[in-house]
Parts: C-alpha cells; structure tokens; sequence
C-alpha cells in the first residue's frame, strides 16, 4: 500500500530522500596512534566499525564485524596483513583491502596485489592520495600510490613475478613462525594457538625443511624478508 504522502510522487525524486549507506571500514596499523589519525580523518564519511593493532585480533574482527574495507600496515604483530590478506578475501565478507604503509618496496606492493589488495599507499603520500586510494578501492577500481608508481610499474614490467618462485609456506605454519620470531617460546607459542609444544616443533622441523633453511638465523632471515617482524 502506498503512503499517502508519497503517492503519486516521482520515482526519480523519492531518491534524492534516500540515503546511501557508508562504507564500513576496518582500521588495522602496529601503531595505535595512526590507528585513530586515520579514523579522524575519514570520519563521518565512513563508519569505522572497529581498531585492531595485532594480526590475529584482525582476522577475528573481520569475522564479527564484516566490513567492506579494511585499512591495513603490511607489519601487524602475532600474523603479518601479507600473509592475512588471503585469508581475509576468503571470509564471507570478502572486503576491500587497502594497503597504507611505510614500506616503499615496489617488491612488497606486488606481493600485496597478488594477494588480493584493491589499493597500496604510502604513508609518506598526502591526506589526498590516502583519501583517493580508499574511495578507489570501495569503488572497485585499483589504486597505487603516485609516490611508488613509477618504481612498481618497472618491477612488475622487468624485474616481475613472472621469473620469481616465492618460497612459501601455508598460513598456519606462517603464525607459527611469527610467533617464534618474535621472541615467543614454543611452550608459549603452543599456549596461544590451542597446540601442543610437540606440534609447534613439528610445524617448525617441516618449515625449515621445506624452505631449506638449516639454522634459527636463516629462518629470522626468512621471517624479516617475507615481512614477518620488522
């Protein structure tokens, strides 16, 4: 039944009554201070439904809140957002993943694409170019910071993917050997995921052998490449 006060009105002017939805974003950086930087400036044109600095806490927020965007450091403590981005695109949600970093590596923007970026800023980039990168990418389009463009453009063209064969190991194994790193022991680390100490020595025993790496110092090396601590 139509309502007496719009009965005979336009279509096309009812719509101008009708407001759009914000975006809903999810902000996760190591540094709680960016964290809030970032929700003043988008604020009120976004709605942030929440602020993690830790890896793990971000997979889970995810889970609960479901937003269409998160913002992201490649570098979070507990499970590094490279290595969390595959996951994220898979949850139902499936949101937009917007990269705002320090790292200016052109290697790292690449790995970031790869798995499942819509948008890859610099922090040493302006308010604009942050601002553009988000609506870019809540607008499905893909966005690379004008600060990193050039370099990214020639690493993709000469010095791509296409001749690397990434070491890689599975994104449980890659907590387990965050953890480590970070100075975790493995009783601890065996506390924080719900395993036993024999199954964290397992995980650790088969990385070593997969990537053929023989000492703790190689696999620090490992961890520090693939951006696992900074």
């Amino acid at each position: 039944m139509e309502l007496p006060a719009l009965a005979g009105f336009p279509i096309g002017m009812m719509r101008v009554f009708i407001m759009k939805r914000k975006a809903r974003l999810l902000i996760a950086d190591n540094l709680r201070i960016m964290a809030d930087a970032y929700k003043y400036l988008l604020e009120p044109e976004f709605e942030i439904v929440s602020i993690v600095t830790d890896g793990r806490v971000l997979l889970d927020s995810v889970q609960e809140f479901a937003p269409d965007g998160v913002i992201l450091e490649v570098f979070l403590p507990h499970l590094n957002c490279l290595d969390a981005a595959a996951l994220i695109k898979s949850s139902p949600s499936s949101p937009k993943l917007i990269f705002v970093t320090a790292n200016s590596d052109p290697q790292v923007a690449a790995k970031a694409f790869r798995r499942g970026a819509s948008a890859y800023v610099l922090k040493q980039s302006g308010i604009e170019d942050f601002k553009n990168a988000i609506q870019s990418a809540m607008d499905g389009r893909s966005y690379l910071s004008t600060v990193l463009a050039h370099e990214a453009v020639e690493y993709l063209l000469y010095r791509g993917p296409q001749g690397e064969h990434e070491k890689a190991i599975s994104p449980r194994r890659a907590k387990i050997l965050q953890l480590l790193v970070e100075g975790n022991s493995m009783k601890r680390v065996a506390e924080t995921l719900a395993i036993s100490p024999g199954t964290v020595a397992f995980h650790k025993y088969n990385m070593m052998k997969e990537l053929r790496i023989d000492s703790n110092a190689e696999l620090l090396q490992y961890a520090i490449k693939n951006h696992m601590i900074s």
